[in-house]
């Protein structure tokens, strides 16, 4: 293996795939898409029917609070054993994955399956670690998730990582070499989630992913890019899966408190499967992720955002605007002179701070209709932010640390991750 992987954090992984699977089945959406809309999951189920699926692999984030939650975890850790044993998959090992995703939009967004390592990877604010999250991470969200993935045989990649390439040396060369790779699937993605080919990279292009990526931590590289020579490089930065690859991290710091110290480089736990995607790829959009109070009073939130800013008013002016929609109502409200960067960290702060003295719950929703439509209704109130530039990204994690939580989304729902490939991790 080629030494840069070393100092990458990031090395090519022994990849499962179905051996003979109607893909379309296969592949389903990332567990925390559509959790408010139990009518697309319902579809899925209806589509994959008595099929070898992922599925059956992984637990939607609609269920994560159903009363039988045990049930259903010891029923996915049941599914991937007897796919295992029952000779579903075929091992592809040592390898990265060249993968073209053809989108809802008609653009093609490129992706590299390899796997990544926790050791490498901190999401703690300010980290100088080579994989560091982008947005804060939520550490109430970790355990439900732990136990999803702590007595799993597998795992399935629902974490996408960033890299900062604007010269397009690691990813985009491959475009145009896929004839010296083994192409291990082309298949149409159901519930309208585009296309999606694969390929194995020949033992040559292995070591120019290598070469390449290890160019990108080059000290000149900080230096150019955000003016900051002579600090910790940041490699890969999570633009979705957060919370997953947080899980995943954490159920490795659980396995090393019980595992010798010289065992923990032979964990398979240690590593995570991702995928890895170009910040400059034109495919990939920055998404805003709006928010949806459920079971909310609406004049007590209101009473509540005035007293947090009482020079906001109603319309668009020079600041934070958010476009706020309840029952008949559809208005914008402007916050001058914010305090933060990111109208999401301005209204967030209301939103906690309601929620910790009055009853109702928050989701994160992903789409301009699906937010004024659930928020619309009786007893709810949507919030619509505006989206954040993609160029901001990496300039502000290396200069603030993290942005606030479920900031940005990296596409349309339907145009996220979708589980295919997966790896063992016991």
């Amino acid at each position: 293996m080629n030494e840069n992987f070393n100092r990458l954090g990031f090395y090519p992984a022994d990849i499962l795939l179905p051996k003979d699977a109607d893909m379309t089945k296969w592949g389903v959406v990332a567990c925390d898409q559509f959790t408010s809309q139990p009518e697309y999951w319902q579809a899925v189920e209806e589509t994959v029917g008595d099929a070898p699926s992922t599925l059956r692999l992984i637990l939607p984030e609609a269920k994560l609070n159903d009363p039988n939650v045990d049930e259903h975890i010891a029923g996915i850790n049941s599914a991937m054993k007897t796919y295992l044993d029952g000779g579903v998959f075929q091992e592809f090992p040592g390898a990265l994955l060249y993968i073209e995703r053809t989108q809802s939009d008609g653009k093609v967004r490129r992706g590299l399956i390899g796997m990544a390592d926790l050791d490498q990877y901190d999401f703690t604010p300010g980290s100088g670690a080579l994989i560091r999250a982008t947005e804060g991470t939520v550490l109430e969200r970790i355990p439900p998730r732990v136990r999803v993935r702590k007595d799993a045989p597998i795992e399935l990649p629902h974490v996408m990582l960033l890299i900062d390439d604007p010269d397009r040396t690691v990813i985009e060369p491959l475009s145009a070499a896929t004839d010296g790779m083994q192409a291990v699937y082309d298949f149409e993605m159901q519930q309208g989630g585009g296309h999606l080919k694969g390929w194995v990279l020949n033992p040559a292009q292995v070591d120019g992913v290598a070469d390449a990526l290890a160019g990108l931590c080059a000290d000149s590289e900080m230096e150019k890019k955000y003016g900051m020579g002579g600090v910790a490089p940041l490699l890969f930065a999570v633009g979705d899966g957060n919370h997953s690859l947080a899980t995943a991290k954490q159920c490795y710091e659980d396995l090393k408190k019980v595992t010798p110290k010289e065992q923990w480089a032979d964990l398979p736990a240690r590593y995570a499967l991702v995928e890895v995607v170009n910040n400059h790829d034109d495919a990939l959009q920055f998404e805003p992720i709006h928010r949806v109070l459920f079971d909310v009073d609406k004049d007590a939130f209101m009473a509540a955002f005035r007293a947090a800013y009482p020079n906001a008013y109603e319309g668009k002016g020079e600041g934070h605007v958010i476009e706020m929609v309840w029952e008949g109502v559809d208005t914008f409200y402007t916050v001058p002179d914010p305090a933060v960067q990111l109208a999401v960290g301005t209204l967030q702060a209301v939103i906690d701070a309601y929620l910790k003295d009055h009853k109702g719950e928050v989701d994160y929703i992903h789409g301009d209709d699906v937010t004024r439509e659930l928020g619309s209704k009786r007893g709810n109130m949507g919030f619509l932010l505006p989206a954040m530039g993609k160029e901001q990204l990496f300039k502000t994690v290396m200069a603030d640390g993290v942005l606030p939580r479920k900031t940005f989304s990296m596409g349309h729902a339907q145009d996220k991750r979708y589980y295919v490939e997966a790896r063992k991790i016991r």
